[in-house]
């Protein structure tokens, strides 16, 4: 039986306190007994009001986290357990949702999750995004389980593009029913104040939590490399962390103290607590390092002067002269014309729908009919959109570029896997940069705020113009199962 009866993590984010939150990561062949034995420790630092508790953290894979959640919760630390989409459908999901209900476990972290890093013959799942995650979760919680969802976001974003996309989806994110958000990893400290002021204007009262890491040279030259998908490092910083290394200790002094100074600086730009990756096994040195923070609080902004080598090149949200990343311009053929067609004969709510819902209501009692209609849109599709068939089209929600050629399926947003509008899996530009390049030409930004439900994937492999006129589909603004 757990002994968990107050969740302090959310308990603390209510109160306006300072929130801690330490990453515990059950990675493959580790024993419950182990992570119990380590929440036992962490328990006892009073400043951690939750364990984070992860799920193939980083693409790589793990034990099972909600076992590992109810071994913390028994020793009386608060879990927060990580729900991904990677390797489930909506109904894994489902199933997941039952076990956390049946423990008593409040918290989850939703988030679309990181693509495997190690070599499969079966492919990811990705059947929801996390903003449709979101959704199931809060719908969950509409019917009677207080479920308390965390999601994700990365500011540290170097083109306008990304940049954008990741507080966009932001909003839709809360709008789903999010009631706090976790940053990616970062050093820099100006994005970490853009995205506090984004959300002041365009998500008002929901926490933020800043994640942060003792940045040991092992771990910069890792984001250097590029070894943590949509994570980077500043050149300025880099440097800076090689030479600390040749330090007796090796750089750790110096390491914890600039943790320390970002742990400072984000209290001091309203962040609700901090989300701590890599000192999980070394609980006293923990304690030390936000004992130092909070020092150090009543001089933040000296602090944050001290971090200004964080600071990586790319675009500004509220710095007008600060330029992006160059990239290149997307031709909007298919945009103007099927945007064209579509203003010319809509085909929503008018005499046209009707006569061509009355028309494949004729077609779809005659197999040849069906067939022949399937193949004149593969024709049209599969060459001008890379269409995967999914029987669902909502290329007119997102500029006319299909989302299901994003590798992770996502309909509501650039995952945060991205750097500089490269794509985390394939060799190829994040087909949601052309979306965003599309409509902010064309005057459409807003049209990017839409929720886009999940696909009803037993449509696969038929014709979405049949099943659209027919109202099978799943699409935006038609209510659904």
């Amino acid at each position: 039986m757990n002994r968990i009866t107050v969740n302090r993590l959310r308990q603390r984010l209510a109160r306006g306190e300072f929130a801690v939150l330490v990453e515990l990561t059950p990675a493959r062949g580790s024993r419950i007994a182990d992570h119990a034995r380590t929440a036992a420790a962490l328990a006892a630092v009073p400043q951690i009001a939750s364990a984070s508790i992860t799920s193939n953290a980083g693409g790589h894979p793990g034990e099972d986290p909600i076992p590992v959640a109810r071994a913390v919760a028994d020793i009386g630390l608060t879990p927060n357990v990580h729900l991904t989409c990677v390797w489930m459908d909506r109904r894994g999901l489902a199933r997941e949702l039952d076990r956390l209900q049946a423990l008593g476990l409040e918290n989850v972290f939703a988030m679309t999750g990181d693509w495997p890093v190690e070599r499969t013959t079966v492919r990811p799942r990705f059947d929801l995004d996390s903003v449709q995650l979101t959704a199931m979760i809060a719908e969950r919680r509409a019917a009677g389980f207080p479920f308390h969802i965390a999601v994700a976001v990365s500011p540290f974003k170097h083109t306008e593009a990304e940049t954008l996309l990741q507080y966009v989806k932001l909003e839709k994110k809360r709008a789903a029913g999010a009631d706090l958000v976790i940053t990616q990893l970062g050093y820099d400290v100006a994005k970490f104040a853009e995205l506090a002021r984004y959300r002041d204007e365009h998500c008002p009262g929901l926490p933020l939590i800043g994640c942060v890491a003792v940045l040991t040279r092992r771990v910069a030259e890792k984001l250097a490399a590029g070894e943590l998908a949509g994570c980077t490092i500043a050149p300025t910083l880099l440097a800076a962390v090689r030479r600390e290394s040749g330090a007796p200790d090796g750089g750790h002094a110096a390491a914890l103290e600039r943790t320390a100074q970002l742990i400072a600086v984000l209290r001091g730009l309203g962040y609700a607590g901090v989300y701590v990756v890599g000192l999980t096994r070394r609980p006293r040195e923990l304690a030390q390092l936000l004992a130092r923070a909070e020092a150090l609080a009543s001089h933040w902004k000296q602090a944050a002067d001290a971090l200004a080598i964080g600071r990586h090149e790319g675009f500004r949200l509220y710095e007008p002269g600060a330029p992006g990343r160059p990239w290149w311009r997307f031709p909007l053929f298919r945009q103007r014309v099927f945007g064209a067609l579509s203003r010319v004969a809509p085909t929503s709510d008018t005499r046209l729908h009707a006569l061509l819902r009355r028309v494949a209501t004729t077609m779809v009692r005659r197999p040849g009919l069906v067939t022949l209609t399937r193949t004149v849109e593969q024709a049209i599709k599969i060459p001008l959109f890379g269409c995967k068939e999914c029987g669902n089209c909502v290329l007119s929600y997102t500029e006319y570029v299909c989302p299901m050629t994003c590798p992770k399926d996502q309909r509501n947003g650039a995952c945060g896997g991205s750097i500089d509008g490269w794509c985390e899996v394939e060799r190829k530009p994040c087909v949601w940069i052309e979306v965003y390049e599309s409509a902010k030409r064309a005057g459409r930004l807003d049209g990017l705020r839409v929720y886009v439900p999940p696909p009803d994937r037993s449509l696969g492999a038929t014709s979405s113009w049949l099943n659209y006129f027919l109202g099978r589909d799943i699409r935006p603004g038609v209510p659904h199962a």
